[in-house]
């Protein structure tokens, strides 16, 4: 209504048919505890009414209707008051000038509240405004704060404090801003609806550093002793300003690991870990960590830890790594190759950290050591050496595996150097020996006589035998070859040959010296053991003749390590027994000479190479030893001991 609009001067003026019941009072009106408080009150009520003996007034707390009984603040008529009212209240407007404002000293907190005006005119003209004032009792400064603070945006806080008592007049001081960056102070008067306020404003750029930090404000009331103030914290929002995750780690396979992360920021961020570009876990709060157990090579790679608060967004990267053993390696597989072939030969495997990769043929080191997940062994023309099998071994600090393949190469047949002819006690005995792959077949010529030799014909005693890529042929001339003045005594060629080809050679007639050796060897040697057998046979006689002293007396011998017969006296008997012997010499000379040779079946040449060949009647020494007793077969009517040499 335009009539509450009035000050109190023109109320008086007012055409009077126009007005009813109004009051005029500030809605809201605050006071700091234990000061004073002026509440400003106007009212008119309509011009048609006369006052009764004057005009009353009442103040009520709480509510506007009497027959409610609300606490009495002030009565004209009485000085019956509410007892938390007493001494305190005072009018100090003139309601016969329709002005109604109160005074209340030394407030409290139990003094907040609402307050109505009763107009009293006498007779049934009394009326209660339903508009009322608020009273705000403080025990602190108030303090605007932003609902935002935020970094590094220039922020303005304002500190205010009521000036409602006109005899204290209170001064306003900011406290705790020796932390602040170039901070700024102002002050400022305000009247609003007759309600007063005195404030100091405060402005500086606020960082990330200054939140949490403690800012207050200060009022008091000069020549007093009433001092009240307030403190806040500062809430600073700011962007993630930091990430800290772990640093780059390495975990053994199988095992569990825990990947940290906390964000600087306010408010608290969404922080979420991502691995490549997949969320694996996120919360909203200033830390996150991430489990990972039975840790495998997949889960290596950047673990990414992202914070964002609104306000910005930061991330921070670490590498996992996954350590594990060299797992088998891919190699070639087994192969067939022809001599002469080029071959690059592959071995390929994971391991963390790299393994050495390590080439072995049949268990020999060949080519070089590489530490890396692939090797490359490069075999130029390829030789029958070359077959065998291949291993590529990997190792690292954590274990070793290992994988093999065979490369067999085949070839023309190669002729060895064992391939020749000998002497034999039949005649002549050649041996063809060739390596070749596939297995060479042999074949023997003889151009003296044009005829070709293999294993379909049997004349020759043909025989062949392979072993591996070995093959062995050999055939017997039943008559010897003459040696000629100019060539070898035979003639005889070799020719081998397979799917890669044929060569031939002509098999050379081994030496006969090593046989004219084998039979004076021989013959040194029976000699040997005849003169060994002489000696024996008369330093044993010398002895038993020295020690019994007669020879008719039984030999008794402790623990010798052979029994030696008593030898007669008799010359002629003795002759015959060395005659004996000269027939195991001759019988042993051709034992050694037959060894001597290269095969078993080879006859000695020389003058035993007439001989026919017969079993052998190997000469033995039997000795009987023993102590003699009575009785015994062995001993003569003369009673001698006597030991003999049989020939079985």
């Amino acid at each position: 209504m335009w009539c509450l609009k009035l000050v109190f001067p023109l109320l008086l003026i007012i055409n009077e048919v126009n007005c009813q019941w109004n009051v005029w009072l500030p809605r809201e009106i605050s006071a700091m505890t234990n000061s004073c408080v002026v509440i400003p009150c106007t009212f008119i009520y309509p011009s048609g009414i006369r006052p009764y003996r004057g005009v009353h007034g009442i103040w009520y707390f709480g509510q506007p209707y009497p027959q409610l009984f609300p606490p009495v603040v002030f009565k004209t008529r009485t000085d019956v008051v509410h007892e938390s009212y007493k001494g305190r209240t005072e009018l100090l407007g003139d309601l016969q000038q329709r002005n109604c404002t109160l005074l209340i000293n030394n407030i409290g907190a139990e003094h907040s509240g609402k307050y109505y005006f009763r107009a009293d005119l006498g007779g049934a003209n009394m009326y209660t405004f339903p508009d009322y004032s608020e009273l705000k009792v403080l025990d602190q400064p108030n303090i605007d704060v932003p609902e935002d603070i935020v970094s590094d945006n220039e922020l303005e806080l304002m500190c205010s404090a009521p000036d409602n008592c006109p005899s204290m007049t209170p001064q306003v001081q900011w406290m705790y801003t020796d932390y602040l960056p170039d901070p700024e102070f102002s002050s400022e008067y305000l009247a609003n609806d007759n309600s007063a306020v005195l404030s100091s404003t405060l402005r500086f750029t606020p960082r990330p550093m200054h939140n949490g930090q403690l800012l207050g404000c200060r009022v008091y009331y000069p020549n007093t002793t009433l001092v009240y103030e307030r403190l806040i914290s500062l809430d600073i929002k700011y962007a993630p300003r930091s990430v800290w995750v772990n640093v780059s780690s390495e975990v053994m396979e199988g095992s569990s690991v825990m990947l940290h992360c906390e964000v600087d920021s306010n408010p608290p961020p969404r922080i979420s870990w991502l691995f490549g570009e997949n969320e694996l876990l996120w919360d909203t709060a200033s830390n996150l960590s991430l489990s990972l157990d039975d840790v495998t090579p997949t889960k290596e790679g950047i673990y990414t830890c992202v914070g964002d608060n609104g306000y910005g967004i930061m991330n921070t990267s670490m590498y996992l790594a996954v350590k594990y053993p060299p797992r088998e390696p891919v190699v070639n597989e087994s192969m067939t190759v022809q001599e002469g072939t080029t071959l690059a030969l592959h071995c390929s495997t994971q391991g963390s950290p790299a393994p050495t990769l390590t080439w072995l043929k049949d268990g020999e080191l060949v080519g070089t050591i590489t530490a890396d997940q692939l090797s490359v062994l490069e075999v130029v023309e390829i030789t029958p050496q070359g077959d065998g099998q291949y291993r590529c071994l990997a190792e690292n600090e954590h274990g070793r595996a290992s994988s093999s393949f065979n490369i067999t190469v085949e070839y023309a047949p190669v002729f060895l150097d064992e391939s020749k002819c000998t002497v034999v006690r039949e005649g002549v005995q050649c041996v063809c020996m060739a390596s070749g792959n596939p297995e060479p077949t042999i074949e023997f010529y003889l151009p003296d006589l044009n005829i070709t030799v293999n294993e379909t014909d049997g004349q020759y005693n043909f025989f062949s035998h392979t072993d591996g890529h070995t093959t062995t042929g050999m055939i017997k001339l039943r008559e010897k070859g003459e040696r000629a003045d100019n060539g070898p005594a035979v003639n005889v060629h070799c020719s081998v040959f397979n799917m890669y080809g044929r060569k031939s050679v002509q098999l050379e007639l081994q030496q006969e010296k090593k046989y004219m050796m084998a039979v004076i060897v021989g013959t040194i040697g029976g000699v040997a053991v005849i003169a060994f057998i002489i000696a024996a046979v008369r330093y044993v006689g010398h002895n038993n003749k020295k020690e019994n002293g007669n020879p008719r007396q039984d030999v008794v011998l402790e623990n010798p390590a052979l029994y030696y017969s008593a030898v007669k006296k008799d010359k002629q008997n003795l002759r015959k027994k060395v005659l004996k012997t000269e027939l195991l010499g001759s019988k042993f000379n051709s034992i050694l000479e037959e060894t001597t040779g290269e095969d078993g079946d080879y006859q000695a040449v020389g003058s035993m190479a007439g001989m026919e060949r017969q079993e052998l009647n190997y000469a033995s020494l039997e000795f009987i030893g023993g102590r003699s007793k009575k009785g015994a077969s062995g001993k003569k009517e003369d009673g001698s001991n006597y030991r003999e040499i049989k020939a079985k």
